[in-house]
């Protein structure tokens, strides 16, 4: 993401902490998204559309939320080749997120482990930037994206007010999303997956329902409303969770977030440290997860793939596990750039042999 490739940046970028070289790769590409120097990480988006939730997305591929979490950097990953991007998670006010050091790599298995704890600068500045950038201000046939947007709660909201703090974050976005998702899974804020939970989840959602029938009243558009779950989940949660997505009239679901198991990496260093285990640890649990959803929700509920693709096999996975749409996080911190053009590929031979 330097102005080096990949395979040569990264030796330097895992030279250093990696939250340091986290920070250091967004600022590099704030700083040099919409000049000349983009080249050093633009590749050409491969064409594989397909309609999903009222919308067209131009691949099937997508950035996950939680890399851009205060939405700086749309343009540039807009110009990886990804179909769409997700930002965010974005909380009603700023915060600082939890305690450093707070992001760990585990390389022996492609992993990281973090416990950032929605670390944002806040709704406001996040609106901002998301005006700021150009492409959402393109057609899609003119270098455009979908652009989802990822809404959160505040750590020091008590967790019986945390629909105050979703309705916040959704009046705020929905102005300027192509769809919003509501994040109830990540470990890294105490409690916030108690709303996973029948009765929190049910009450959660009805609001979120009720204030988008009056936000498509008030702006003229219905925004599709995605919610994200943990791969943490068994099979009667995740049914529990399926029948209330769609009582509530959802738009799709993103399966899946960090996971609290170490079972994949017992031994390694960092393995233990509190926090979320995201990348290729993670494939078989999420994929658990899709299968469970697509058998639960029958085949036509939009589900977004996402943990543990470092590949454009484990991309075909998603999609043969029953998910729609996929997303990359953790490997593009492995690969670089080039592994959405690999996976868009990959999905679009995968869709052309069936």
């Amino acid at each position: 993401m330097p102005l080096l490739p990949y395979p040569l940046a990264r030796p330097f970028l895992f030279h250093l902490d990696a939250e340091r070289a986290h920070d250091l790769t967004l600022a590099s590409l704030a700083r040099l998204q919409g000049t000349p120097l983009q080249w050093a990480w633009r590749s050409r988006r491969v064409d594989d559309p397909v309609e999903l939730a009222g919308l067209r997305f131009p691949n099937r591929v997508g950035l996950a939320a939680g890399l851009d979490k205060n939405a700086r950097c749309i343009d540039a990953f807009a110009g990886m080749g990804f179909g769409f991007v997700e930002v965010g998670t974005v909380t009603p006010l700023a915060q600082p997120g939890n305690a450093k050091p707070r992001m760990f790599r585990l390389p022996q298995a492609q992993a990281l482990v973090n416990r950032l704890g929605f670390n944002n600068e806040g709704l406001e500045a996040f609106v901002a930037n998301v005006q700021r950038s150009a492409v959402r201000r393109r057609s899609l046939h003119d270098g455009g994206i979908v652009l989802g947007l990822n809404i959160g709660k505040n750590a020091a909201t008590p967790i019986e007010d945390a629909t105050r703090d979703y309705l916040t974050g959704l009046e705020g976005v929905y102005p300027h999303a192509d769809y919003v998702t509501v994040n109830i899974s990540s470990p890294n804020t105490q409690n916030l997956r108690a709303l996973q939970s029948d009765e929190a989840l049910d009450a959660l959602l009805a609001a979120l329902a009720r204030r988008r029938a009056e936000l498509e009243q008030r702006h003229g558009r219905r925004v599709p409303l995605f919610v994200k779950i943990a791969p943490d989940l068994d099979e009667a949660q995740v049914r529990v969770i399926a029948a209330t997505l769609q009582r509530h009239g959802m738009d799709g679901v993103i399966a899946t977030n960090t996971t609290l198991s170490r079972d994949a990496v017992q031994g390694l260093p960092h393995a233990q440290e509190a926090g979320g285990l995201s990348g290729a640890p993670v494939l078989e649990a999420s994929n658990r997860v899709i299968r469970q959803l697509r058998a639960a929700l029958g085949p036509r509920f939009p589900i977004v793939g996402v943990g543990g693709v470092m590949s454009g096999p484990d991309a075909v996975s998603k999609i043969e596990a029953g998910a729609d749409l996929v997303q990359v996080y953790t490997g593009l911190i492995y690969r670089g750039p080039a592994l959405a053009g690999e996976a868009a590929y990959a999905l679009r031979a995968h869709g052309r042999r069936r």
